[in-house]
């Protein structure tokens, strides 16, 4: 997910996104760690969708 879309969401859909993606990184680490996943890199990438999603919450609190 891209900064440009991230943008674009509203505060309800940034909540349930942020939610949803917490949901799958715990997910995805407790797969890697029964089983080597296939791309371990998206462990990574799915860590800076949410920082990038926190930030933006924190922003637009910010600015309220």
């Amino acid at each position: 997910m891209k900064q440009q879309e991230i943008n674009k969401l509203s505060l309800e859909d940034l909540n349930s996104r942020l939610v949803d993606f917490k949901k799958q990184y715990a997910n995805l680490k407790l797969t890697h760690k029964m089983a080597p996943i296939e791309n371990p890199l998206r462990i990574t990438s799915m860590r800076k969708v949410i920082a990038r999603l926190s930030s933006e919450l924190t922003k637009r609190s910010n600015q309220a």
